[in-house]
């Protein structure tokens, strides 16, 4: 959405995806979201196995209707929003030049899990080994996985941070002796929410804990409200639309959030929820994910725990002051003004336009 609104002003564009229509001049195509049976997803699977990347990618439906929706057309510049539409976006350009945003680093995305290493790491080493000397610029999140694509696929993508727009918000006051902090997300199982439940129950009365959860697994989201029932301090709380996040969040003191490094993807976080708690104006209490800390001590808004066990972030946080807090969440707020979609969109402005004037 941050893309669209940056270039709908001066290009035409028309954009390919799932979902209604964004509130956008733009032209739309609407793709209905891959549904298939057990025997259609054995087949796929299979394909997998033996290395039918080719095979599997342009066999999947959404795939096809893309296809099928822009044949003909010649597009002065094509984006490809992750790995999974890298393929389709080089076949659409034809001679036109493609920008690949990679987001996070595919060829590991969830190499944690046994089936994902199984059916999808050589899919993705492939596409990435195939289609990224195609595209004719790359950007991605974060230093670490930049680097990581330039080791193994000889072009390091430049990096364009996933924040929102300067919301240009206020520190919300404190409340003298309290610290009433907040994470928001999707309910992900590999992202080990529970932890920051465990410390909860390590921190005094003057800590609360509100979640602010997208409900992508019913399943895990009952296990977490069952964790956390016996503590009246945490609370659940209904999420809100993407450009609702930081006005909801204003109000609290501390964004939360220890992600453990169980895949490659965790361990060089630095996920729009990081800038999200900044956009909000909010101290900011994370594990020592490098990618996060980095930016964190830089600007200081916040504390970086010793270590991802839930007893060192209770640690940090326990010797926060009322006066720490204050001077963290300025401090966000100087750091906001800095560090938004509207100060890192000259790279991407800058690659659209140099694109688009030799393509």
């Amino acid at each position: 959405m941050r893309q669209i609104q940056l270039l709908e002003a001066d290009h035409r564009l028309t954009v390919v995806g799932y979902g209604p229509k964004p509130d956008a001049s733009i032209e739309y195509i609407e793709l209905e979201p891959p549904r298939a049976g057990l025997p259609t997803k054995a087949f796929w699977a299979a394909k997998l196995l033996a290395g039918f990347s080719e095979s599997y990618y342009f066999g999947r439906p959404e795939v096809q209707a893309t296809l099928a929706r822009v044949a003909g057309r010649d597009f002065a510049l094509v984006v490809a929003n992750e790995l999974s539409a890298l393929p389709a976006a080089v076949r659409v350009a034809g001679a036109r030049p493609v920008l690949f945003d990679a987001h996070e680093y595919s060829p590991r995305e969830m190499d944690d899990q046994l089936t994902w290493r199984l059916l999808f790491s050589r899919h993705n080493h492939h596409l990435c080994e195939t289609y990224i000397p195609a595209a004719a610029s790359m950007v991605t999140v974060c230093d670490g996985i930049a680097d990581e694509y330039g080791a193994n696929y000889g072009t390091r993508p430049a990096v364009v941070y996933n924040a929102p727009r300067d919301e240009c918000l206020r520190p919300s006051p404190i409340v003298p002796g309290r610290v009433r902090m907040i994470h928001h997300g999707q309910t992900i199982r590999s992202r080990h929410l529970e932890t920051m439940i465990d410390v909860m129950a390590l921190l005094d009365d003057r800590f609360t804990l509100d979640f602010m959860l997208v409900e992508t697994n019913p399943g895990y989201m009952r296990e977490l409200r069952e964790r956390a029932a016996a503590d009246p301090r945490i609370g659940f709380v209904p999420p809100v639309p993407m450009g609702e996040i930081c006005r909801a969040l204003n109000s609290y003191d501390l964004g939360l959030y220890l992600l453990k490094p169980v895949n490659f993807n965790h361990e060089h976080a630095l996920p729009n929820k990081f800038f999200e708690f900044m956009q909000a104006r909010l101290a900011v209490a994370i594990g020592p994910s490098p990618e996060m800390a980095r930016l964190l001590h830089l600007h200081g808004f916040g504390i970086v725990a010793g270590s991802f066990e839930p007893a060192a972030l209770a640690t940090a946080l326990s010797a926060i002051t009322d006066a720490d807090l204050a001077r963290y969440k300025q401090a966000a707020d100087i750091a906001a003004r800095c560090v938004n979609f509207d100060t890192g969109a000259h790279v991407l402005l800058e690659e659209v336009r140099r694109l688009t004037a030799t393509g």
